[in-house]
């Protein structure tokens, strides 16, 4: 990293992770790179993605290139005096696999824990219903790095 006093640590790149609400996947084309906001779960190993039946650019991507990367941004606060910006961001670097029963079912759980917490049991019947039809994708994490700006 460049800046190395605005290196944060694993733990606070987790942390940062934990909290976003959205993030920026970005895997390999065949001509270009392709970056897509998705939501997300993670489970403090790995990082979880869905989609309808995992159909699109991204998901055919990462069938053929297993690497990825993801960003997430925290907080931000512009400066407009200080021509600045404050922030904090981590970028995962990891590989991407599709998964399937008691593993794909569980991450879903994950995302109706995370976006819908008083819909618990709506979720699960929501999940019961959808499985089918929706890809689940994990991030394995192979490193991250953080930063920030204070």
């Amino acid at each position: 990293m460049r800046r190395k006093d605005r290196e944060l640590s694993a733990e606070e790149g987790m942390a940062i992770l934990r909290d976003g609400e959205y993030g920026v996947l970005s895997t390999q084309g065949d001509e270009y790179p392709y970056g897509v906001p998705m939501s997300y779960v993670t489970d403090g190993k790995a990082i979880y993605l869905h989609g309808a039946a995992a159909r699109g650019l991204w998901s055919r991507n990462m069938e053929a290139h297993e690497t990825v990367s993801f960003t997430v941004v925290g907080a931000t606060e512009v400066l407009p005096a200080a021509f600045s910006t404050n922030y904090s961001s981590v970028i995962v670097f990891g590989r991407a696999t599709r998964i399937e029963g008691e593993e794909k079912r569980k991450a879903l759980q994950l995302f109706v824990a995370k976006y819908s917490p008083a819909f618990r049991e709506e979720g699960a019947r929501y999940i019961e219903k959808a499985a089918a039809a929706t890809g689940v994708y994990k991030i394995t994490i192979d490193f991250l790095t953080a930063k920030s700006r204070r």
